[in-house]
C-alpha cells in the first residue's frame, strides 16, 4: 500500500477545495493526494460502489477523506430521494469498501441533526431529532458509516464558509452589494465555521494518523465547529461591519441590515433554533485549539478583498 496516500472525494466542495491546498502545505504527511469530483465519482450513480471500488484499488490509499455531499438544505425537501442516496447510502457503501481494505473514513456531518430545543451546546451522545430532510439524510450517513465496520472518524460541524464556492458570507456580500436593506434572522444560534480551518485539522488529524494507526488512535463521532456562538444577523452584522473597515462598498445603508425572528422568514425546510456543539471531545482526543469564528471570517474577507469592490 502506498504510504499515507489519501483518496479525496468532493474536492469541488469548499471544503474538499481548502483540503487540497491545506494537506500541500502540511509536514508529517505524504503529498500524495487522489482528488475527485462528481464526475470522477458521482454519488448518486447506481454503479457508485463499482466506481469507488476502482478508484480505491486504483491508488491504495491509507485513507479516504469524504467532503462530498447533498447541500441544497431547502431543495431537499422536494429532493428527498437523492439527498439520502447522496448523504445517507452512499457513506454506507464508502464504509463498507474501506472496511474490506482496512482503511480509514474521514467524513463530515452537520449540526442540523438536532432539533435545536435545547439550551445547552449538544454532545455526540445526546438525542437527534433532525427537523427537515437535509439533516435526516446527514443522521442516516452518520449511522450507514458507523454501521459499516470501517474505521472511521465523523465530525459533526455548522455553518461551514469559505472563499469557495457558495455559502452565506459570499451571499451576504453578494446582497449588500445589491440592496439597501437586508433583514436576517436573529432567533437561530450556531458557531460559523471556516472550511480552511476544517482542513487543516484534517490534516493534523491525517497526520497523527500516518505517525500512530494503533489501536489507541480515537475514532468515531465528534463535535467540530470554531469556538463562540452568535445568530445569522450577528454573524452578518459582523462580517459587513469588517468588511467595511476593509475598505469594501456596498448599496446597504449603515442602518439597512434589520434583525427579524425565523417565523418572519419561511424556508422549506426548518432550522433549528440552537445549533451549538460541544467541541470537548474532540479537543481532548486531538489537543485542538478551538479559534473564534469570527478568525475564520476576517481570514476569508481578507482573500476576497481583491475581488470585490
Amino acid at each position: 500500500m502506498k504510504d499515507n496516500a489519501v483518496l479525496l472525494l468532493g474536492c469541488d466542495g469548499q471544503l474538499g477545495f481548502e483540503f487540497r491546498r491545506v494537506l500541500g502545505e502540511t509536514n508529517g504527511w505524504n503529498k500524495a493526494v487522489t482528488a475527485l469530483d462528481l464526475a470522477d465519482c458521482d454519488f448518486s450513480s447506481p454503479n457508485f460502489r463499482e466506481i469507488l471500488t476502482e478508484w480505491v484499488d486504483k491508488t491504495r490509499p491509507a485513507a479516504i477523506v469524504n467532503a462530498a455531499a447533498y447541500t441544497a438544505v431547502d431543495r431537499a425537501e422536494a429532493e428527498a430521494e437523492l439527498a439520502l442516496k447522496v448523504n445517507g447510502t452512499a457513506p454506507g457503501i464508502l464504509g463498507e469498501v474501506a472496511a474490506a481494505r482496512d482503511l480509514l473514513v474521514i467524513h463530515y456531518s452537520t449540526d442540523y441533526v438536532f432539533d435545536g430545543t435545547s439550551t445547552c451546546p449538544y454532545r455526540e451522545d445526546d438525542p437527534t431529532n433532525p427537523l427537515n430532510v437535509y439533516g435526516q439524510s446527514k443522521l442516516a450517513g452518520e449511522v450507514a458509516l458507523r454501521d459499516s465496520g470501517a474505521l472511521h472518524l465523523i465530525f459533526r460541524t455548522s455553518w461551514v464558509f469559505g472563499a469557495h464556492s457558495g455559502n452565506f458570507l459570499k451571499t451576504m456580500l453578494r446582497l449588500a452589494s445589491e440592496r439597501e436593506t437586508l433583514s436576517v434572522v436573529s432567533d437561530q444560534i450556531g458557531a460559523p465555521t471556516s472550511a480552511a480551518w476544517l482542513a487543516e485539522v484534517t490534516a493534523h488529524v491525517l497526520t497523527r494518523y500516518g505517525q500512530d494507526a494503533s489501536e489507541n488512535f480515537p475514532t468515531g463521532l465528534f463535535h467540530l465547529t470554531a469556538a463562540g456562538k452568535t445568530s445569522w444577523h450577528g454573524y452578518a452584522d459582523y462580517l459587513l461591519t469588517l468588511a467595511r473597515e476593509q475598505g469594501m462598498r456596498f448599496c446597504l445603508a449603515p442602518d439597512g441590515l434589520k434583525a427579524i425572528p425565523a417565523n418572519a422568514y419561511p424556508t422549506p425546510a426548518a432550522r433549528p433554533a440552537n445549533s451549538c456543539l460541544d467541541c470537548s471531545r474532540v479537543t481532548a482526543a486531538f489537543g485542538i485549539k478551538l479559534p473564534p469564528w469570527q478568525d475564520g471570517v476576517r481570514a476569508v474577507l481578507e482573500s476576497l478583498s481583491g475581488k470585490i469592490a
